[in-house]
């Protein structure tokens, strides 16, 4: 058994999709993808119900590895929107090798991953995340998932998608693209918000199909670890 995480299900849907033979319970989705048994749990955005969620996943399913996965801003103009990042910093050593072997024709980038109290979306909190932390892309759980995993003794990959740069943003302010205490989206919110300014209603459209494509080249990322790893 392999455990994945996902922050939210707008990440991992297209993943869930290609299940076979699915349960659902105590907040676990798992089922088979390729020959290899999964179970997904959604943390959430940002470490608050990080921990409880990952004890029940490594308490109920009992899991070889965890696959850290999810979407990511990079900090660096090295990175582009929809590359796969492999983060050194949070993964095994041994499993960071087998990825980046599995994954090879895929390109993946080797880098250090930050794991932020916030959403990041300026271009001076970018910046100054690359020079303090030395890093090139941003999350907001993985440090807290990689401190469960530990603790637990069970190995873990950290595995993510580029979804936003400096260079191309998020379309409108994270506080209007997500509501952090709801853990969701407002369409409320965003739609008043465009009604207001209608010139950022084709961006929004555009980042939407931007992410399909980045959501679908991560789950096929993940598909090929899982049937190899």
């Amino acid at each position: 058994m392999i455990g994945i995480t996902f922050a939210l299900p707008s990440e991992s849907s297209d993943l869930v999709r290609r299940l076979r033979a699915v349960e659902r319970c105590d907040n676990l989705i798992s089922g088979n993808v390729n020959g290899g048994d999964v179970a997904i749990v959604h943390t959430g955005v940002g470490a608050r119900n990080c921990n409880q969620r990952l004890e029940i996943l490594l308490h109920k399913t009992r899991p070889r590895l965890v696959i850290s996965s999810g979407f990511a801003g990079a900090v660096t103009e090295k990175l582009r929107v929809g590359d796969l990042v492999l983060a050194q910093n949070f993964s095994d050593p041994q499993l960071l090798a087998s990825a980046e072997r599995i994954l090879r024709d895929r390109q993946p980038r080797l880098a250090k991953l930050f794991t932020s109290t916030s959403i990041v979306d300026s271009i001076s909190e970018r910046n100054e995340i690359a020079r303090a932390a030395d890093a090139a892309a941003v999350d907001m759980e993985t440090g807290a998932i990689v401190a469960v995993c530990n603790a637990h003794g069970v190995p873990l990959i950290s595995l993510r998608a580029i979804s936003d740069t400096a260079s191309q943003p998020f379309p409108a302010p994270p506080s209007v693209l997500f509501d952090s205490e709801r853990q969701q989206t407002s369409y409320g919110r965003l739609l008043a918000y465009l009604l207001r300014h209608p010139g950022l209603i084709w961006p929004s459209f555009r980042f939407a199909r931007q992410i399909a494509r980045v959501r679908a080249a991560l789950t096929e990322a993940i598909v090929a670890l899982v049937s190899e790893l």
